[in-house]
């Protein structure tokens, strides 16, 4: 068999700690002339292979080199990995320089596969960032709008920075678990949060699973409810957005899948804990000032991947990033123009009042308004009957108004 571009066919063979898997796998590595890989790799081969063994230590474009000279001497050459080689691996390279048609692949579970194994978690939809070879910065920015996330992490860039990283860029809670070793007998899995990771010492090559709480609920899939009832929430004296109007307001915000939303002059943080439980993948920060809100605001909060942010507005929000989507409680007109300067390029703000002035300033300004009156069926008596109780009215606004251009 001659592969694409002359020579026999390069196998590469994925080893997940000291096996590889498949009988064709092992038919490869006993049909090779030379097997290359480095030491750990190569030590794990069968007694009946281990003699055509060359260690490689250096560049993985001088391993290649190496590769194509003895294979242009017609020599059947397999080149050991780990894990999947195909995911993050060597692959990539190896089909550059050869040609996809030259390899022959026999790949192992890869790191990734094995700690979601591990965890007992499906991953068919969780994102995968590497922090290898760039800035950790970047992969942080990968990770913060996912609610399942697995990250390789690096020598330079061990779990214990990414959990500094995360902690320092305003991630909310988030379970973790780090598995290291996977496949060998010194095999690591740890299960901890945010501050655990960021706190402990960990080996380097490591994979870490990044889950937001709550995310799902106990069938694994979305939890859709929106406008839930005010009870579920502690709040002030009634002070909540009441749950008919926050259906409303919500059903304006338009939710993205990912970004950055806030909630500001949050009080009870209803309008933000939904948010974050139909979009998992934003960033919510509750923007309350009032002391005995911000503690009711953290109470609701708990378990969700919201972020707390105690200080008043406008002055609060500069140490925010810039929102997609916006929820302001009421406030006056100088926290509306703050809010709008930062808006991202299609972004919505959704605003709510209850005095007509300031409504319709806003919806001067946001472009679109309407008037949410509400009354609730309540026990007459003991006759069994409902009479109606009226709630105090809402005006909504919500914008700016896209143009007749706008697909959005």
């Amino acid at each position: 068999m001659r592969a694409e571009g002359g020579g026999p066919p390069l196998a590469i063979v994925g080893f997940l700690g000291d096996e590889s898997f498949g009988r064709a796998a092992a038919a490869a590595l006993r049909a090779a002339d030379v097997v290359m890989g480095i030491g750990r790799l190569l030590d794990a081969l069968p007694a009946d292979v281990a003699g055509k063994r060359i260690e490689v230590a250096g560049p993985l474009a001088e391993t290649l080199e190496l590769a194509a000279e003895r294979r242009a001497l017609g020599e059947r050459i397999c080149l050991l990995a780990s894990g999947d080689p195909g995911f993050f691996g060597i692959v990539r390279v190896a089909s550059a320089r050869f040609g996809a048609g030259a390899l022959e692949v026999h790949p192992a579970p890869s790191s990734v596969a094995m700690a979601f194994a591990r965890a007992g978690l499906h991953w068919d939809d969780a994102v995968v960032v590497s922090a290898h070879g760039r800035p950790l910065a970047a992969a942080v920015e990968e990770v913060l709008p996912w609610p399942k996330v697995a990250v390789l992490t690096a020598p330079d860039q061990p779990p214990e920075a990414l959990g500094r990283a995360l902690l320092d860029a305003g991630c909310g809670p988030r379970r973790v678990t780090v598995c290291a070793r996977l496949g060998h007998d010194d095999e690591a899995v740890t299960r901890t949060d945010l501050d655990g990771l960021a706190a402990g010492a960990f080996a380097p090559l490591a994979v870490v699973l990044l889950e937001v709480p709550g995310a799902l609920d106990a069938s694994g899939g979305p939890t859709l409810a929106w406008g839930l009832p005010d009870h579920r929430y502690a709040h002030r004296a009634g002070m909540v957005t009441k749950a008919e109007v926050r259906a409303v307001a919500l059903g304006k915000l338009a939710l993205p899948g990912t970004g950055v939303l806030w909630d500001v002059g949050a009080g009870s943080g209803s309008v933000a804990v939904e948010c974050s439980r139909l979009a998992p993948g934003l960033r919510v920060f509750a923007v309350e000032r009032r002391p005995d809100d911000v503690e009711r605001l953290r109470e609701n909060t708990i378990g969700t991947g919201v972020v707390v942010v105690d200080g008043e507005a406008p002055d609060v929000l500069a140490g925010l990033p810039d929102p997609d989507r916006v929820f302001l409680g009421g406030g006056g007109l100088n926290v509306l123009e703050s809010v709008l300067d930062r808006l991202r390029p299609g972004g919505l703000v959704v605003a709510t009042y209850v005095a007509l002035d300031r409504a319709a300033a806003a919806a001067t300004r946001l472009g679109s308004m309407v008037h949410v009156a509400v009354s609730r069926g309540v026990p007459l008596g003991g006759s069994g009957a409902l009479r109606l109780a009226a709630e105090n009215p809402v005006f909504v606004c919500w914008g700016p108004t896209p143009g007749p251009d706008d697909a959005r």
